[in-house]
């Protein structure tokens, strides 16, 4: 897929998904995102940049821990999820938590200017995640930590199938490269690439838990990547691709809903001091 049209299709469909990405993702997610944020480790006073923010949860929960004498920068494509994460701040009262509109790629941000960067779950869908991890090398100081998450192995999530099943309904792949970070050293690899020095990475195994097939499907195709095409597929689609979604994770259906196992990674990573 053309990148341009890449970030075309991410942008709009995360400010189409930020309802259903509210009501699905938060609670499965928090696991991943506790984890990444104890890898951190923020303290009081630091400057922080968080990319790919989304609706601001880990933005929100650094926020805290830098507390008012720090401050925290939240970057994300899509206009809706920035929009929904300032108003969460202004919520909380976290006058140090700051968001905006940007490309992960071309950040414009001055060099050196933060202690911490991180990224949860939103380099997969870039469509040059390696001219990303340069920028976050770039906005760094030397010394400054970066905490990276993303997908695991493809064969350890079982919501996978989601992809091939709307691509069939589709002319172009839904995130052609969705799992491909999360392969055996992939992302450490790409980060020595951008000149980070991996210090930790680690797998994390956990499941998504949906009370029924109806709330399985919401957070598939309305709160996440394919929320764009799901937007514009009929009725008769609909029924077609949620069929088929319920028949893939047929094999974690638990009593009326379904546990749906799922793995992540996640790197901390270093820009030398040097």
């Amino acid at each position: 897929m053309d990148a341009r049209l890449q970030r075309r299709v991410q942008r709009y469909g995360w400010n189409l998904a930020v309802d259903a990405y509210t009501r699905h993702w938060h609670g499965p997610l928090a696991g991943v995102q506790g984890e990444l944020l104890a890898m951190a480790a923020a303290s009081p006073g630091e400057a922080v940049l968080d990319v790919a923010c989304g609706t601001g949860v880990v933005s929100l929960a650094v926020a805290s821990a830098v507390g008012p004498a720090g401050r925290v920068l939240g970057v994300d494509l899509a206009e809706a999820m920035v929009q929904a994460a300032r108003q969460r701040a202004q919520d909380l009262g976290l006058a140090q938590a700051g968001f905006e509109r940007m490309d992960a790629a071309q950040l414009a941000l001055p060099d050196a200017h933060f202690d911490l960067v991180l990224c949860t779950l939103g380099l997969m869908y870039l469509p040059d995640p390696e001219a990303a991890l340069r920028e976050l090398h770039r906005v760094l100081r030397p010394g400054g930590r970066a905490v990276l998450a993303v997908w695991g192995e493809r064969v350890h999530c079982g919501w996978a199938p989601l992809f091939g099943i709307v691509d069939a309904e589709v002319r172009s792949e839904v995130c052609p490269l969705f799992f491909g970070l999360g392969q055996g050293e992939a992302l450490a690899r790409c980060c020595a690439a951008a000149g980070l020095q991996v210090t930790l990475q680690q797998r994390r195994r956990d499941w998504l838990d949906y009370a029924s097939g109806a709330e399985a499907c919401a957070a598939a195709f309305a709160g996440g990547p394919v929320a764009l095409a799901w937007s514009r597929f009929d009725e008769t689609v609909r029924n077609r691709v949620q069929s088929r979604y319920l028949e893939a994770i047929l094999p974690w259906r638990d009593g009326q809903g379904y546990r749906v196992p799922a793995e992540y990674l996640i790197v901390a990573a270093r820009r030398p001091a040097n």
